[in-house]
């Protein structure tokens, strides 16, 4: 059964079994199911459970590390077959923690959950200045800019990310995500980006939505 094979790979990716999961896949893709169907029902629904999970406090950032690993290796499988059949990521994400903060388990941790919502990230890194994110969108066609920071004497740099996107030829073609420890909702309002998020869970869901 198909159904079956797919719940395998959502279970086994749920207890982080990378090996598993790429058996799993590679046996479905030969049994003849679509590889879309085996990344939506498979993969991407695996990670979502972890996301769901992770959002309530029943598993923690371990957990949510080895998963993503072994979605990150299932996907491997399926690249090149998506590829072959013209079919691509649900959309692009550039994501990197501001210039001057060097942070960056946060925004690996929210990188990993658009990941398992299907959408392509560009990661920039740490110590990123607000040009960089305005480039980055450009050179990839990105429709979302993530911006991190763990330090409040970094946020202010997110209203510069902001203001630059903002005055360019992206304003109303990117949306601003901003999060970590020392940004509220009442500053991203100040600041005028377009959401924020108080943990990954919910910036993945935020990300999907714009998409």
């Amino acid at each position: 059964m198909v159904a079956d094979i797919l719940d395998e790979i959502s279970e086994n990716l749920q207890k982080g079994k990378a090996k598993v999961v790429v058996e799993l896949v590679e046996r479905a893709l030969g049994e003849g199911v679509a590889p879309q169907k085996i990344l939506d029902e498979g993969l991407l629904a695996g990670m979502g459970v972890i996301g769901t999970k992770f959002k309530a406090n029943e598993i923690f950032v371990p957990e949510v590390l080895v998963a993503a690993r072994a979605m990150n290796k299932g996907a491997e499988i399926l690249k090149p077959v998506l590829a072959e059949k013209g079919i691509g990521a649900r959309g692009k994400a550039v994501i990197g923690t501001v210039k001057g903060d060097l942070h960056d388990i946060g925004k690996n941790l929210v990188k990993m959950m658009m990941e398992g919502r299907g959408i392509e990230m560009i990661d920039l890194g740490v110590d990123v200045p607000a040009p960089r994110f305005l480039e980055a969108a450009k050179e990839n066609g990105a429709s979302i800019v993530c911006c991190s920071a763990l330090l409040t004497t970094t946020m202010g740099e997110m209203k510069n990310v902001v203001d630059t996107i903002k005055a360019s030829d992206l304003a109303d073609k990117v949306k601003i995500m901003v999060g970590g420890a020392p940004v509220t909702q009442v500053y991203c309002d100040q600041i005028g980006a377009d959401s924020y998020s108080p943990d990954a869970a919910s910036a993945a869901e935020a990300a999907l939505a714009f998409i």
